[in-house]
Parts: C-alpha cells; structure tokens; sequence
C-alpha cells in the first residue's frame, strides 16, 4: 500500500494542473519584532534579477499548496549566495513554488548577509539567528497555516545550507541566560523550540561542517556534484560524521556536476531527478503522511539511479 500511495503522490506532481482550489499567493512577514534589530531595520532592500542584497529586516515568505493536499509538514527553505546575496529566485522563491507540489508548506527566508560589503553581520551570531528564529516563528504560527509542529524540516542551498549545519548540527550559541530567557520570552516566537525535525543539504558551505552537536542532528537528506571543489567536500564530510553517529542521513553525489544545479540547471537526466530522490527520501521517512518511522540509527549512501525522462533535458 506504501508503494502504490507513493506512486499516485509521483503521477500527481507530474499531472497538468487541474482546475482546484486555488492556493494562496506567498504572503511576506517580517522575522524580528519592529526596533529589535537596530535603527537600519527598515532600510529597502536591493533586489535585481535573481538576487536579494541589504537584508536589513529578514523575513518569511509563506508558500502554500493546494488546502486539498496540505500534508502538515513544512519546509523553510535559506537561499544560497555566499552570504553576500540571496539567490532568491532559484534557490529561494522557485524552490517553494516546486516544495508545495508535495503537499509542504513552504516558507522561503531572507537573513541577514556577512559577507556583503561593508557588513557587520556575522554569519553565527546573526545569519544563524535568523535562521532559528525562521524555525520558532513556524512552530508559532503551526495552526495558522496548518502545520504539525513536529514535522518541521529545514533546506538550504550553499551558504544556506552552512545555516541549515549550524542550527541542525551543531549546539546553540552558548548563552547562560538562554533558558530564562525562553521561558521569560517577551513573544510567542521566541518561546519555541528553533531545532528543526529533518534537514536538507543542497551542495552546503564549509562553515558548520565538522560538526560539533552530530549525536543529537535530525535525520539528513544530502546532495551535492562531485565537481564541486568547494561544497562536495563538506558534503561527504557531514554525511560520514552523521553515519558513525548512527544518525539516519542520505547522501547523493552526482557524478559531472559543479556547484549550484539547483532544481532544473543542469542537461543531466540523473541531477535533473535529483528532487524526486527527496521526494522518495521525505516519503520514505514518513515526513509527507504524519507517520515518520522509528529512528534505527542506520544511515546509507543511495546511489542515484537515472529516472525515465521527462520533457526534454535543457
């Protein structure tokens, strides 16, 4: 029955889309409360083409799917662009677009960039703040947009997934106040749990990897070219920390891919499928029915098996 309710979830995505009840256009909240981040909160972004810079107010776009289809669990997605932009389109906005097919709902972050020029951000302290704020402010806002709180996944792309290392794989940044605060928390937000439920690697950076917490990570999804001089590296690295932790964790490594193939740039049949290799691997979990299996504490390397084409290979 597994096989068959997997298989008609796979028609599904690929069927044209039918006439049904319309799914809400993505609607932008802010992450921080108003004065809490400085006197340039409210400075406008820049934005041209793909990208996203000057991210003085980070925030939360919400992508929802089809209310017919909603499965409860979520996604929150950190674009990648070497902490100096946000490729906010095909690793932001395209990607939440395509997520919501599954029945995920989907919230695509703008966090703050350290590597900007000029920028006094810093990637831990501040990036990775927002990151987990990102994760509490779902959790808050669960009944709002019909989310189980306890299937809540993060992915991040490049840079991204650094953040997606640090908040999922490594300990919270010491603070021996943390624990009053979050019990004395002035907001809802801040008073949830910013550990995420499953993780998603795309071709991740190097920061956060070794990790330091890996006993305690969530199940983890990976994938990256094995042309990547920078990200296929800390790709395997993470991947084999995770496997002699016992930790559940996936690894797919393609063969002739560089660095951000994101979900269709690529003329590979087998790196164009890799999203329905993360479809299999959030079924297989349980993420996309409710039920996720009990942890075994095992972790295996698939090996990418090229799927029957589709359209026509760009």
């Amino acid at each position: 029955m597994k096989i068959v309710r997997h298989a008609l979830l796979l028609l599904a995505l690929l069927a044209p889309a039918i006439v049904s009840a319309a799914p809400s256009p993505p609607r932008a909240f802010p992450l921080w409360p108003a004065g809490t981040l400085g006197p340039r909160q409210n400075e406008p972004e820049v934005a041209q083409d793909y990208w996203v810079r000057n991210v003085r107010n980070p925030s939360i776009t919400i992508f929802q799917p089809d209310p017919r289809h909603r499965n409860g669990a979520a996604i929150v997605v950190f674009p990648g662009g070497g902490h100096r932009i946000l490729v906010w389109t095909t690793e932001g906005t395209k990607v939440g677009e395509a997520l919501t097919r599954y029945g995920l709902t989907v919230f695509v972050v703008k966090y703050r960039l350290a590597a900007e020029e000029g920028s006094r951000f810093d990637v831990e302290r501040d990036a990775a703040a927002d990151a987990r704020r990102a994760v509490q402010w779902v959790r808050a806002h669960a009944i709002d947009y019909g989310v189980d709180p306890a299937r809540v996944g993060v992915m991040g792309f490049s840079a991204g997934g650094e953040l997606v290392s640090l908040i999922a794989d490594n300990p919270d940044p010491p603070d021996p106040l943390a624990a009053v605060a979050s019990r004395n928390a002035p907001d809802a937000v801040a008073r949830q749990s910013a550990r995420p439920d499953f993780q998603i690697l795309v071709f991740p950076g190097r920061r956060g990897i070794p990790a330091k917490a890996v006993e305690h990570a969530p199940p983890a999804f990976i994938v990256a070219g094995s042309r990547d001089e920078c990200c296929a590296p800390p790709a395997v690295a993470l991947y084999e920390q995770l496997r002699k932790a016992g930790v559940s964790a996936e690894l797919h490594m393609y063969a002739e891919a560089g660095h951000a193939f994101n979900l269709d740039e690529s003329d590979r049949i087998s790196i164009l499928h890799w999203p329905d290799r993360l479809a299999d691997w959030l079924a297989d979990g349980g993420w996309l029915d409710g039920k996720p299996p009990p942890r075994e504490g095992t972790a295996y390397l698939a090996v990418p098996v090229p799927a029957a084409r589709v359209g026509t290979a760009r």
